[in-house]
């Protein structure tokens, strides 16, 4: 039976190197990979996959309007679904990935983040949450050394941002992971 998985994490911790890694485990074994990510995060350019340790490949990029079921469901001999970004997901993209796992009996890996800056869920991270079949945390650690569950937003100058839209990347816009005594005590992020 497929499943529809959600691998999260804060911010730094290899879910898109993850990704990467799975897909060239089917794909060495010469199976099919469909892999989508976000065309709201272009800091690497539209439909990459891109990892901070240098790995990065093309990928269908969707948006909010994309049908993840048609999509998959046209496609042929495709073995597992990676999805990278997965908190851009809207609810109704989220439903159509469980679907598609369930109805179509195709694994669909999903990786994201569960929460923006403020400590406030993505909608599509919420749903992963409530229906993946799976949740596996990816873990990383916050400059004090514990366990990182937080993202933060900072400015150029290490400050940090606690207001403004909830998906902000362009620009001087930078992001540290924290542990939450970290992420509400303090004020000023240094960089690392």
């Amino acid at each position: 039976m497929a499943k529809l998985y959600f691998r999260y994490s804060a911010m730094n911790a290899g879910k898109s190197t993850a990704l990467l890694q799975v897909a060239h485990n089917y794909e060495e074994n010469g199976r099919t990979v469909l892999i989508f990510t976000s065309a709201l995060d272009h800091r690497y350019g539209v439909g990459n996959v891109t990892s901070r340790l240098g790995p990065r490949r093309n990928a269908a990029s969707f948006e909010r309007d994309f049908d993840f079921f048609e999509a998959i469901a046209q496609s042929k001999d495709v073995a597992c679904v990676l999805v990278d970004e997965a908190q851009f997901l809207t609810v109704e993209q989220v439903r159509e990935l469980h679907r598609a796992a369930h109805v179509l009996g195709i694994p669909v890996i999903c990786y994201g983040i569960r929460s923006d800056f403020r400590a406030d869920p993505f909608p599509g991270a919420a749903l992963l949450l409530t229906l993946a079949d799976s949740l596996e945390e990816l873990k990383t650690i916050c400059n004090c050394g514990r366990k990182a569950t937080m993202n933060v937003r900072v400015d150029e100058r290490g400050r940090r941002i606690t207001e403004g839209e909830q998906i902000a990347i362009e620009g001087d816009v930078r992001y540290v992971q924290m542990c939450g005594a970290c992420f509400y005590s303090t004020e000023r992020i240094t960089p690392v």
